[in-house]
């Protein structure tokens, strides 16, 4: 009992001794980096996470958009493909005047020599006439003449006469072709065989 009593005397007696030991404590930096470094491997797994999943979703935007423009692309040339075809079915008929002048200058299946091709879109002018048509000289190939335009490289196209130009009085042996701007090939100038077939 009288020890007790000592020990409790003692530590009132000094206050402030007992009050550092039991505050008096020395934290280590590798204890604080050990406690924290779980929280910064968390965060950096979070932010790599969040740039995989933007770069997956980049790509598969990007591979979306060129899905969908290679899809555009094939519908544009497949209407342009449906335009030549419905151009030639509707082109207008020869007339009488107009028959007897083909017969007698441009007999089927004869072929009429090379000449220039050069290009036009009759979209762009205003015209709804489509692209199954050619511009020529008239006096060389009558409205409703069907030719065969056989290219160098063997490219071959069926078009009717449907229009002509200015530049046919001086040019017989030019054609001007109907064409989307977009399809006009890159030399702008060709030159071909050309056939009547009708």
């Amino acid at each position: 009992m009288a020890i007790s009593l000592l020990i409790v005397n003692f530590i009132e007696v000094n206050p402030t001794q007992a009050a550092s030991e039991k505050t008096n404590y020395n934290v280590s930096t590798s204890l604080v980096n050990d406690t924290i470094k779980p929280v910064r491997m968390r965060a950096k797994l979070i932010k790599e996470r969040q740039k995989a999943a933007i770069a997956e979703l980049t790509k598969n935007a990007k591979a979306e958009q060129a899905k969908m423009d290679a899809q555009a692309k094939a519908e544009a040339e497949a209407k342009a493909q449906e335009e030549q075809k419905q151009a030639v079915t509707q082109a207008p008929t020869p007339t009488a005047n107009t028959t007897s002048q083909a017969n007698t200058q441009n007999i089927s299946g004869v072929n009429k020599g090379t000449f220039k091709l050069s290009f036009y879109d009759p979209a762009v002018l205003g015209s709804n006439m489509g692209y199954g048509g050619v511009a020529a000289n008239l006096s060389v190939f009558p409205k409703g003449t069907r030719l065969k335009i056989t290219l160098s490289d063997g490219t071959v196209w069926y078009r009717v006469v449907n229009d002509t130009g200015s530049f046919a009085a001086a040019n017989p042996n030019q054609l001007d072709v109907a064409m989307p701007n977009s399809q006009v090939p890159a030399a702008g100038i060709l030159y071909a065989t050309v056939e009547v077939i009708g």
